[in-house]
């Protein structure tokens, strides 16, 4: 507020001059002030009045004396911080900053994390690693195929059965399972399916998938009515991953394009616990597996620790191509005496060539592997 401004107010004076009463102007010598606070308004007002009256109308001014003039009220007043500092819109540096802040702090999560996780081994997923070990058993059931999987928990997986309903009961008795809880058909030939007649009466499973083509046998007929006494339920394979426990079944369907022949449509099976791996693919020939490799299919792509021989060892089984896919390390032959050459010198020579650990069912019986989460395993025969 500017002095000497409200209504009825002396005219301006220069500074230092006053009129005494006998109307001469007199100079005399000013104080200074400084402005020191933020009181109130009202204050300041008060204050600036106090220390600057108005002249009287009859043109005089009280006089003062020089110790007044010298202690002369601080004129305070109230000055509101945004005046002094008015927002800014933050800049490029600003955003940089809290970009950076809010980096570090992902970061120290993150090293919390693994310092939690820190000596515990880990499965694909990258989640902390099952404990315990998974059993995979190929059983001696002669000429044929049969694998019985079983999880930690004691989840059970059936892959084919064999062509003889007497060896797999006798099979089935030894390793002590009265519950089937998935059971997979590679394909309907009799030598996969004719043991899963008598499985599915005595194991009753739960779930069973196949490729989706019917046998046309009676053998076949026969597992269809065991599995609806049984009260199981039907799947076509379709890509299907089933948590046995803290086992993954990764279900491999066969390419589109295959026609009808069975063995070009065997359905693949890979199992899973942690790091360790299984791959099972039935009777597969060759124009199926060169299809999976061009559907570029991750379930296929080792390294696997077991692997079973395709066909039996069949010449038109596994190849070169094949096998750089798969980089397994040991091979099971499931095999019995039988008038098909299985397995054939060149099947056994191409694993030879490979560097694979080769078993035999027909000459030491039951193999079986129990694998660990982080990829480690035993391996037992049984004669």
């Amino acid at each position: 507020m500017s002095r000497g401004t409200e209504k009825g107010a002396a005219p301006r004076r220069k500074a230092g001059e006053s009129k005494s009463a006998t109307g001469k102007t007199t100079t005399r010598k000013t104080t200074t002030t400084k402005t020191t606070s933020t009181r109130a308004k009202a204050g300041t007002a008060k204050s600036a009045a106090k220390s600057s009256r108005p002249a009287s109308k009859s043109g005089t001014s009280r006089p003062r004396s020089a110790a007044l003039a010298k202690s002369a009220p601080t004129v305070r007043m109230r000055v509101d911080e945004r005046d002094l500092h008015p927002p800014r819109r933050p800049g490029s540096a600003d955003i940089l900053a809290v970009a950076l802040v809010v980096f570090m702090s992902v970061l120290a999560a993150c090293s919390t994390s693994l310092d939690k996780s820190r000596g515990q081994p880990t499965g694909q997923t990258g989640q902390p690693a099952p404990q315990g070990e998974v059993s995979v058993q190929f059983l001696d059931v002669g000429q044929g195929d049969a694998v019985l999987v079983r999880s930690p928990e004691g989840k059970t997986l059936l892959v084919d059965g064999g062509r003889s309903a007497e060896r797999m009961r006798e099979q089935l008795e030894r390793q002590g399972v009265d519950k089937i809880d998935l059971m997979i058909a590679s394909h309907a030939d009799a030598d996969h399916i004719a043991g899963l007649v008598e499985a599915a009466r005595t194991g009753r499973p739960t779930l069973f998938i196949n490729n989706g083509l019917g046998g046309t046998t009676r053998t076949w007929e026969r597992l269809v009515t065991a599995l609806e006494g049984a009260g199981t339920t039907f799947q076509k394979a379709n890509n299907q991953v089933i948590n046995l426990g803290s086992v993954k079944v990764r279900v491999i369907a066969p390419p589109s394009g295959m026609g009808d022949d069975q063995n070009e449509n065997s359905v693949g099976v890979r199992v899973e616990f942690g790091q360790f791996a299984a791959l099972l693919t039935g009777d597969s020939e060759k124009k199926e597996t060169l299809a999976w490799i061009e559907e570029n299919r991750p379930e296929i792509r080792g390294p696997v620790q077991v692997y079973k021989s395709i066909h039996h060892g069949a010449a038109n089984g596994d190849h070169q191509a094949w096998l750089d896919v798969v980089r397994p390390e040991n091979v099971v032959i499931s095999v019995g005496e039988n008038s098909y050459g299985h397995p054939t010198r060149s099947a056994l020579d191409l694993y030879k060539k490979n560097g694979l650990r080769v078993f035999r069912t027909d000459r030491q019986g039951t193999v079986t592997f129990r694998g660990k989460a982080d990829g480690t395993y035993v391996s037992d025969t049984e004669r």
